[in-house]
């Protein structure tokens, strides 16, 4: 759980490097969130009239007043998770830009969030997975 959390703690944090299990555990707790809230809606979210039209119910606008303000609240956190990923690498911040490239930039993002960070400290900081590595030829 701390794993799914950790991006809301570093809230607006762009600096430094971040682990592939900080990302995916953060995009899990979002799946969980979502799944969650839109069976919310769905459940007891739509009813029928006596005509027999669908109508929204109260729990469709509460799971959806529920999942704007999550995505109004996770928008900075899962830019800055994405970012600190590609420090991981060694890449600027900026690649997170290649998210707006249409049909594959989506995809491209996706490739990098699943590579392995670079071993041991880069300029954006030291190793996250083994943060008291030190430099072979220090």
């Amino acid at each position: 759980m701390e794993w799914m959390l950790m991006p809301y703690r570093r809230y607006a944090d762009f600096s430094g490097r971040s682990r592939r299990k900080e990302y995916w555990m953060f995009i899990l707790f979002t799946a969980i969130v979502y799944a969650v809230v839109f069976s919310l809606m769905m459940a007891g979210g739509f009813s029928f009239s006596p005509d027999g039209t669908p109508s929204r119910g109260p729990l469709f606008w509460l799971g959806a007043l529920l999942l704007g303000l999550f995505v109004l609240g996770s928008f900075i956190p899962s830019i800055a998770v994405q970012v600190r990923r590609f420090h991981d690498q060694d890449k600027s911040g900026w690649f997170v830009l290649l998210a707006f490239v249409p049909y594959v930039g989506g995809l491209i993002v996706l490739i990098f969030m699943c590579i392995e960070g670079t071993r041991g400290p880069n300029r954006f900081g030291p190793d996250p997975k083994n943060p008291n590595q030190a430099d072979v030829f220090a």
